[in-house]
């Protein structure tokens, strides 16, 4: 199972951008007339939960938090977000969101820790009558309201191409690629997977070795990179697919403790502050860039929207996912592979980060060389 074709990119981002604009705030409630009928009115507050699955990855506490938070604010300045992070535990994702729960909140938003034990939490909130909202990552075999994501196929598959296309323009054909997937209890591992071996499998190129990272953990991603090295042979690794960008710094800390120099193209995913600095100095070839802002905002757009019982608008909605008990309405987003040479109309474009995040201390001389200093 896996997503339907998401609508083009172009049309995809006219569709989004006026959105934007359209969504409803709250009503703040006007004053009645002598012997008026007052009008059924759409609750001016309420609670909604944010449930985040882990903060090994930078993104979920300098990104999707903040600005979900800030868009909920924006659109409903009585609604109170009821914030957790697992910290990669199932059991206590579970928790947290039994104490949302109990603690009045309408509307789950639910990046899950794992996909599956995660039904559960969807099946309490039913049992309450509140929405659930599937972020980030699909809740497998549950009754979840919509689901908005990336296109994580097309992540895959941006990566997979990104390194084939790079070895082939430096003339490495001769050699083996070591590929580190991310963790087996998150769904969208898989469609990452599915991607990524789409286009390597037909490459002519060689898998010498691959894992599934537990957790997406950097240091389990080192340690596997070092059991590839002792395995292959330091010189007979040509590339490494990562999943994302903080298991690929694992992978380049065993290389560079190895010995291994110059260092393969590795590529990533996230567009970490420090995975972009490692792309500007060359010890990372690539990542894809998921702009967490305008996918943490939308959420929030919906999320409202199910507080005050409505539907977002239908034509949101491009695409569905089947996540073994529905077709689940989807938005999904697309991401954008980013190398040294589109940094500035990528990243930097979008603010995601700024000049002077990037190129402070040590990355300053990087910056200069491809013209980004602030």
């Amino acid at each position: 199972m896996s997503p339907t074709s998401p609508l083009p990119a172009r049309r995809t981002a006219g569709l989004i951008a006026a959105l934007l604009l359209a969504a409803p705030g709250c009503k703040r409630e006007q004053p009645e007339a002598p012997g008026a009928t007052a009008p059924a009115k759409a609750p001016s507050g309420g609670k909604i939960a944010l449930l985040l699955p882990e903060s090994k990855t930078a993104r979920y506490e300098s990104h999707d938090r903040p600005h979900f938070e800030r868009r909920v604010k924006e659109l409903c300045a009585d609604c109170e977000v009821l914030y957790s992070n697992a910290d990669q535990n199932v059991a206590k994702q579970q928790d947290q969101a039994e104490a949302a729960l109990v603690n009045g909140a309408k509307v789950l938003v639910l990046d899950p820790v794992d996909s599956g034990a995660a039904a559960a939490i969807v099946a309490r909130a039913r049992q309450s009558k509140v929405a659930v909202l599937s972020y980030e990552r699909l809740v497998l075999n549950a009754d979840v309201d919509y689901y908005i994501s990336f296109d994580n196929e097309q992540v895959g598959r941006l990566q997979g191409q990104a390194l084939v296309d790079k070895l082939k323009a430096d003339g490495k054909t001769q050699g083996t690629l070591v590929m580190l997937h991310g963790a087996p209890t998150d769904d969208s591992s898989r469609f990452y997977k599915s991607g990524a071996h789409g286009i390597i499998d037909g490459s002519g190129l060689t898998v010498g070795a691959e894992y599934d990272t537990p957790d997406w953990s950097p240091d389990k991603a080192q340690q596997q990179m070092e059991q590839a090295i002792t395995r292959l042979g330091k010189d007979k690794i040509i590339g490494v697919y990562s999943a994302n960008d903080g298991m690929a710094g694992g992978a380049i800390a065993a290389m560079k403790a190895a010995g291994i120099d110059p260092l393969p193209p590795v590529t990533g995913q996230d567009a970490e502050l420090t995975a972009v600095q490692r792309i500007l100095t060359g010890e990372q070839y690539m990542t894809v860039y998921l702009a967490i802002k305008l996918e943490a905002g939308i959420a929030a757009e919906v999320a409202v929207a199910l507080l005050r019982g409505e539907k977002p608008p239908a034509e949101r909605i491009n695409g569905k996912v089947n996540n073994g008990t529905k077709d689940v309405p989807s938005i999904l987003l697309t991401p954008v592979a980013v190398t040294k040479e589109n940094v500035k109309s990528t990243v930097l474009a979008d603010k995601f980060w700024t000049a002077e995040q990037l190129c402070e201390g040590a990355y300053a001389s990087a910056c200069a060389s491809a013209q980004l200093t602030p």
